[in-house]
C-alpha cells in the first residue's frame, strides 16, 4: 500500500512539472496595452483604487487552491464594483477609475506570478471572473419590499486613442443609479445596474442575452433601460436597427468590416442574428421627454436604409421592408444593445417597457456634466416607472 501511495505521489510530482513547463502568462490584449501610457497622462484616475489591485495581486499570489482563488478573485472584482459605486454615490462623479483598475487588474492576472503552478487556461478562468464580477453582474440584488424593479445599463469609456482620459457619462449614470430605490404611488422602485464593455467580441457571444434572459424567461423584471453616450442633448432611440455601419473601432481596436454602403448583421449563437431590419422600442416617451433638466430630451425617430438614405420614421411599419443601416441609435453598440434588448424582449413576449437613451456627449471628463446628466437620467426612469 505504501509502495502504491509513493507512486502516485511521484506521477502527481511528474504532472506538476509537466504543466509547470508550459507557459503560465498570457499576452496583453490591445486595451491592457493601455495601462502604460494612462500611468503617465491620468495618474490619479489609475491610482485611485490601487490598494484594490495590490490585493487582488496579493491573493493571485499567496493562492495554493484552484477553486477557491477563482472565488476570491471573483470577491475582489465584485468589491471593485461596490467601492466604485460607493465612490460616485458619494460625489466623485468619475467611472474611469473602475475601468482602469479593472483593466490593471486582468493584466495582473494574466502576467504575474501565483502561488501555485498556474497556466494559461486557469488564468482565463480569473480573468473571465474578475471581469463580469467587476460589472456588477454578480451584484443585481432587489429587496424584497421592491415592487417595480429596474435594471439600467451603462457603457465603459471609448475611443480612447483619441483621448485616453475619456469618460462617459452612462457608466457614471450607472454607478450613480446603483441600488437607488424611490416610490411609485405607494409602491417602491428600485434600479439596480451593470456596466458592459466596448467590444464588438462580447455582444457576438451573447453578454445581452446572458444578461437578460434570467430576468425575461422569469418574468422577473419591470423595465430595462439601456444608456450610452451620444450626441448634443438626450435622445430616446425609437427605431434601433438591425445591422452595423459604423466604420469605428471597439476598444480592442477590432472592425467589424460593416459601412453605409455595407451593413451588417451581428453575431449570436456561432451565426447571425435574427430579427426584423427595425424593431419600435417600449417606453413610455410621452413622460420621459417632459423631465426638465440641463438638456432636452428627443423623442428619435431618424433612421437610415439602404434604399431611402437617412429620414425621420413615422411608424414600425413604415420600416417594413427596408434594409437597416442605422437605427435611430446609429449602427454603433448603443444601437445594438437596444436591439438586441427588444428582440429578446419580444421572443419572450413581454410587455414591459425597454428601449435607449443616448446622453450628450462629453469631452474627457466633466465630473459636473456628468453628474447632471445622471440626475436627469433618474428622473426619467422615474417618470417611466410612474405610468407602471
Amino acid at each position: 500500500m505504501k509502495q502504491h501511495h509513493s507512486l502516485r505521489l511521484t506521477l502527481s510530482s511528474l504532472l506538476l512539472l509537466a504543466t509547470s513547463q508550459v507557459s503560465a502568462n498570457i499576452a496583453l490584449d490591445v486595451e491592457e496595452d493601455r495601462i502604460t501610457q494612462a500611468g503617465k497622462l491620468i495618474p490619479q484616475v489609475m491610482m485611485r483604487y490601487h490598494t484594490d489591485v495590490q490585493s487582488l495581486e496579493s491573493t493571485l499570489n499567496s493562492a495554493n487552491d484552484e477553486l477557491k482563488v477563482t472565488q476570491d478573485i471573483a470577491m475582489q472584482g465584485k468589491l471593485l464594483w461596490q467601492k466604485a459605486v460607493k465612490d460616485v454615490q458619494s460625489g466623485n462623479s468619475d467611472d474611469r477609475p473602475l475601468y482602469w483598475s479593472r483593466l490593471q487588474m486582468r493584466a495582473a492576472l494574466k502576467q504575474q506570478n501565483a502561488g501555485f503552478n498556474i497556466v494559461p487556461w486557469q488564468r482565463d478562468i480569473l480573468v473571465n471572473a474578475v471581469e463580469k464580477s467587476s460589472r456588477g453582474f454578480s451584484d443585481i440584488h432587489f429587496d424584497e419590499q421592491t415592487r417595480i424593479k429596474i435594471l439600467l445599463t451603462g457603457f465603459d469609456p471609448f475611443f480612447l486613442d483619441r483621448d485616453i482620459g475619456q469618460s462617459n457619462p452612462s457608466g457614471v449614470t450607472a454607478l450613480s443609479l446603483d441600488g437607488y430605490t424611490f416610490d411609485v404611488n405607494g409602491k417602491q422602485a428600485q434600479i439596480e445596474t451593470v456596466m458592459i464593455p466596448v467590444r464588438f467580441a462580447d455582444f457576438d457571444e451573447g453578454i445581452i442575452e446572458s444578461l437578460l434572459t434570467p430576468f425575461f424567461r422569469n418574468n422577473s423584471i419591470d423595465m430595462v433601460v439601456t444608456v450610452s453616450m451620444g450626441r448634443d442633448d438626450f435622445d430616446l432611440e425609437r427605431f434601433p436597427g438591425r445591422n452595423r455601419s459604423a466604420e469605428a473601432p471597439d476598444n480592442l481596436n477590432v472592425l467589424t468590416g460593416a459601412s453605409h454602403q455595407r451593413p451588417l448583421a451581428p453575431l449570436f449563437n456561432g451565426g447571425t442574428l435574427n430579427g426584423p431590419e427595425f424593431i419600435e422600442y417600449s417606453l413610455p416617451a410621452h413622460v420621459m421627454t417632459q423631465v426638465p433638466g440641463n438638456w432636452k430630451v428627443n423623442d428619435n425617430h431618424n433612421v437610415k436604409t439602404l434604399s431611402r438614405g437617412e429620414f425621420s420614421a413615422s411608424s414600425i411599419n413604415q420600416l417594413t421592408h427596408s434594409t437597416s443601416v442605422e437605427g435611430s441609435g446609429g449602427g454603433y453598440l448603443s444601437n445594438e444593445i437596444s436591439y438586441r434588448s427588444l428582440l429578446l424582449r419580444s421572443q419572450f413576449n413581454l410587455n414591459i417597457p425597454v428601449g435607449h437613451i443616448h446622453t450628450p456627449k462629453v469631452e474627457g471628463h466633466d465630473s459636473q456634466a456628468v453628474s447632471d446628466i445622471a440626475d436627469q437620467v433618474k428622473a426619467m426612469v422615474a417618470a417611466a416607472a410612474s405610468t407602471l
